[in-house]
């Protein structure tokens, strides 16, 4: 997120569970990073251009979640390069999501 632009800060949290449920993430869409911009909250290995796009475009949604940990995902880069297609879900309010970007 630094190489993108954006001034994250570090909190390292033993258990971030009770982060995402406090704003109506589904566990089966969490992952292991969180971090809040712009009013939203991001889950995952979300890309830096979906954030860009999110706070861009502004829906009334949650945030934005990338559940799991897909290979070549920001920040599960590999030096082979290996990939696998992954989507970016829209997190809306009740805990419903559809999908934001799809990334291959």
């Amino acid at each position: 997120m630094a190489k993108a632009g954006f001034r994250p800060k570090v909190v390292n949290m033993e258990d971030i569970s009770p982060l995402w449920r406090l704003r109506g993430v589904p566990d089966e869409l969490s992952s292991c990073h969180v971090a809040t911009i712009g009013g939203y909250f991001t889950v995952g290995h979300v890309p830096p251009a979906d954030v860009e796009r999110l706070l861009k475009e502004a829906p009334d949604a949650i945030g934005l979640s990338v559940p799991g940990m897909p290979l070549g995902s920001p920040g599960m880069e590999t030096p082979s390069g290996a990939r696998e297609p992954y989507e970016t879900l829209l997190l809306l309010r009740g805990g419903k999501s559809r999908v934001f970007a799809r990334h291959a």
